[in-house]
């Protein structure tokens, strides 16, 4: 009992990403100037230029925690499918139970963060964990990208999605999926913001031979994976499973 205590306290760490700048946009040609009108003509009136279209912002929010596209409210209630090598699940969104959580997921989600995340940390029992990148410049812009605390509000039951965490507001990118019913991270600051509600088998399949990560395993040791991303990951945990594609499929 008190080995398990332990680990939960260890449960989680950060996750990274980094930033970099977007491709400028060509330079519009000038328009060709009409020719004076004739003297015994009279001048046509002009139309009125259209509206300029508003700058797309620079940037890449996958480089840059504080791109607006990274910033997003979330809608009240939305799904996400997430397709990975084993199959696809479902995830519905409730903002009400933990909003800063909702808004910063469906910001990731929304930039294609997830997109190709390896399945790093699978507990039978206890948790699938991801969200770390498998480019260690996303990583690394990420690593400081906290959010605050949510007010715990609903509980860890089986199915449940949660932001990891290394203490008070330090929210970032990693989650996990509550592979039992883990009531005694409800008084740890671990608040579910949505819920597995197709595809619950496909998670239970992910692969999970490696087990715990250090100090309690041989797994992925989360230090290398953001320095060194995917290049660990084939190099040492080449039978992970991952995320393809993660996208929002309906919001109301």
């Amino acid at each position: 009992m008190i080995d398990r205590v332990v680990r939960i306290f260890a449960f989680a760490l950060l996750v990274s990403v980094a930033a970099c700048g977007g491709a400028e946009e060509p330079a519009a040609e000038a328009p060709s100037e009409s020719p004076e009108p004739a003297a015994s003509e009279p001048a046509a009136t002009p139309e009125p230029d259209p509206a300029p279209e508003a700058d797309a912002p620079a940037g890449n929010p996958l480089l840059d925690p504080t791109h607006p596209d990274a910033n997003r409210q979330g809608p009240d209630s939305y799904r996400v499918a997430f397709d990975t090598t084993k199959g696809r699940f479902v995830v519905e969104v409730h903002r009400d139970w933990a909003p800063l959580g909702a808004d910063r997921f469906y910001n990731l989600v929304s930039t294609g963060y997830y997109n190709g995340n390896k399945f790093f940390r699978v507990v039978d029992g206890f948790v699938v964990q991801f969200g770390m990148n498998g480019d260690p410049a996303i990583n690394e812009a990420w690593d400081m990208a906290s959010i605050a605390d949510d007010p715990q509000g609903e509980m860890n039951t089986r199915g449940r999605l949660t932001f990891a965490h290394g203490g008070p507001n330090t929210r970032t990118t990693q989650l996990f999926i509550n592979l039992g019913d883990n009531l005694n991270l409800d008084n740890m600051g671990f608040p579910p913001f949505g819920e597995i509600i197709e595809g619950m088998d496909v998670v239970q399949s992910l692969y999970s031979e490696y087990g715990d990560g250090p100090p309690y395993g041989t797994g992925p040791d989360q230090t290398f994976i953001g320095e060194e991303g995917d290049a660990y990951f084939d190099r040492q945990y080449p039978l992970l499973d991952h995320v393809e594609t993660a996208a929002v499929i309906a919001e109301r």
